[in-house]
């Protein structure tokens, strides 16, 4: 298979590299070779599934990806708990690691592109087929009518060869008032789910329990994990009927007051991070406020931000720029992710863990008037639609009424008897 042709290639590039340019650098350029391969599959997925998936199924399906990368943090949380004791247990766990990429290779094989690629490049017939099978019995008139919905909506870039034709994507983007409000949801969303804390608080969580006083923190974590798992699934169930706007404006808020929650509670355990010890050992009530505050913060974060970020790729309105425009939300994404990872222990230290939580809290604050007053809700919409209501303003209201009338004529459609 390729698998094992890939492996046997890198084998015998690696065991020549190693001698040219040494072990050391050959193990850096693998690593990186691996995070790079991460970090495109985190951009790819949820751009697929959104041009995939049906509009009334689509933001479950993305919850649906994010709900399979939580509970796969929580299996190796429970793995990796249970080798603590294990002599060598660390191979065992990075040898199960190779089983997901596996499974997921194999059954790449089954999974066709998307029918908006295929009309970019001008393949109607298989975006025809793709249609076909993502819905279940479509007329042929509403193939049609969709497969003319993509072509209106595609205006084909122009260039000679791939780099210029990514050139002048990125320039539609910031030169169409359109795409360039919705690179600015995509963006700012993407930056709200970093610059609220919760991936420092994952990172860290084991550190921060067991310097308040948790012996087995490793434990604690795996609560804090499941609950991330457990809220996620609940946000498959009320997603597209709630709609990602309307949760995000409660999430937001709930947010907000579990971080001044944890922030009050580290006030009186008078934890010191520079030395990693608090005044009193064990745990105590504060101790116990801080775990359910964070425990109601990772529920918000997860039936909120955690999922309803990636809404911001589904508002590029041309099929031509919304892969350049999923690229700068992953971008914005881990460059988030890389600041407040390398400066959340900094921030611990020099500003308090009160000031820290209280610092994010803060931004969740601010998060929820970015929120507000700019993002549209676009349940029940197609992605074409996103046009009109972002192509002269945010026009938030408009794009709720919209929604409301789509979600009333669905209803419609299925109490409507059959003849």
């Amino acid at each position: 298979s390729a698998t094992s042709l890939g492996a046997l290639l890198g084998a015998v590039v690696g065991g020549v590299l190693a001698n040219l340019i040494g072990r050391r650098r050959v193990l850096l350029g693998s690593n990186i070779i691996f995070v790079v391969g991460v970090l495109v599959l985190q951009l790819i997925a949820p751009l697929m599934i959104s041009e995939l998936a049906p509009a009334k199924y689509r933001g479950r399906l993305i919850v649906t990806n994010v709900i399979f990368i939580t509970g796969g943090q929580l299996i190796a949380y429970f793995i990796n708990w249970g080798l603590t004791r294990v002599s060598h247990g660390w191979r065992v766990s990075v040898g199960l690691c190779m089983v997901p990429p596996v499974l997921q290779f194999v059954l790449f094989w089954f999974l066709p592109d998307t029918p908006r690629f295929y009309v970019m490049n001008g393949n109607f017939e298989k975006a025809r087929q793709v249609l076909r099978k993502v819905h279940v019995d479509p007329s042929d008139e509403f193939v049609n009518a969709t497969i003319d919905e993509m072509i209106a909506s595609d205006s084909t870039v122009p260039g000679n060869g791939p780099l210029q034709k990514a050139w002048k994507s990125i320039k539609i983007i910031h030169t169409t008032p359109g795409n360039f409000r919705a690179l600015i949801l995509a963006c700012g969303l993407q930056g709200i789910q970093q610059f609220t804390g919760f991936n420092s608080l994952m990172y860290f969580s084991a550190t921060i329990f067991e310097t308040i006083g948790f012996h087995n923190a490793t434990a604690v974590s795996i609560i804090i994990a499941a609950t991330n798992f457990v809220f996620t699934g609940i946000a498959i169930c009320i997603i597209d009927k709630v709609g990602r706007r309307r949760i995000l404006l409660v999430g937001m808020p709930c947010m907000c007051i579990s971080l001044i929650v944890c922030a009050v509670a580290f006030h009186y355990l008078n934890v010191d991070f520079s030395t990693g010890t608090v005044v009193s050992r064990g745990i105590n009530g504060w101790g116990i406020v801080v775990i359910i505050g964070m425990i109601l913060y990772v529920a918000s974060y997860a039936i909120g931000i955690g999922n309803a970020a990636w809404v911001g790729v589904e508002l590029f309105s041309d099929v031509n720029v919304r892969s350049i425009g999923a690229m700068y939300a992953a971008c914005t994404n881990w460059a988030g992710s890389l600041v407040i990872a390398s400066t959340f222990l900094t921030m611990l230290e020099n500003i308090t863990p009160t000031g820290t939580f209280s610092f994010f809290a803060g931004l969740c604050f601010i998060a929820f008037f970015f929120v507000y007053f700019l993002l549209p809700d676009t349940a029940g919409l197609e992605l074409e639609e996103t046009t009109d209501f972002l192509s002269n303003g945010f026009n938030v209201k408009q794009a709720a009424q919209l929604s409301k009338e789509r979600k009333k004529h669905s209803k419609f459609a299925k109490s409507k008897p059959t003849v």
